[in-house]
């Protein structure tokens, strides 16, 4: 089984893949991490350098080495990995994808402290740009987001409840 988790920056996805991998026993992959080993550089750094464009591509390769390499596997992705080079169409052809969707002020929230070592988020100096851009970047998402076939929210999303997803949806299909 490969089951992988999309959604926002802060929505969850590295602290519930892990617990997901733990609980079916699966080897657990964070992407943004993949790409930084394999580069050898932070994200930021590979944005600084390179820019966005190259981020993408190098993302969308690192995905698909990952899925070539690993038949089982939980995956959290990168915020915006659904959205670029048909990569949400990669997710949804090799495995169970999870949409963990978290409310905006949840977003904020997490991601107030950290927001500058990210790199589309590091512009965002208050609460309230921070919110705007986060607000901005959901709306363009959410299309790709909403074609996940599993859907979880907020802070009820824990692992017995994706297990029950997961059984639900694979019964129903």
């Amino acid at each position: 089984m490969r089951l992988y988790l999309i959604g926002m920056p802060g929505a969850g996805k590295t602290t519930l893949g892990r617990a997901l991998a733990t609980a079916y026993g699966l080897p657990f992959r964070d992407l943004d991490h993949e790409i930084v080993r394999r580069e050898q550089r932070s994200i930021a750094e590979i944005f600084a350098a390179e820019g966005e464009a190259y981020f993408r591509q190098r993302e969308a390769a690192v995905l698909r080495e990952v899925v070539a390499e690993l038949p089982r596997l939980v995956l959290a992705t990168g915020g915006g990995t659904p959205c670029f080079h048909q990569n949400l169409d990669v997710l949804l052809e090799t495995g169970y994808t999870l949409y963990l969707h978290a409310p905006l002020e949840e977003l904020v929230r997490r991601l107030q402290r950290g927001a500058a070592s990210r790199p589309l988020l590091a512009q965002a100096g208050s609460p309230e740009a921070l919110e705007k851009r986060l607000r901005e970047t959901l709306d363009a998402r959410e299309q790709f987001y909403s074609r996940a076939p599993l859907r979880c929210t907020g802070l009820a999303c824990t692992v017995a409840v994706v297990q029950r997803l997961l059984e639900q949806y694979r019964t129903s299909s």
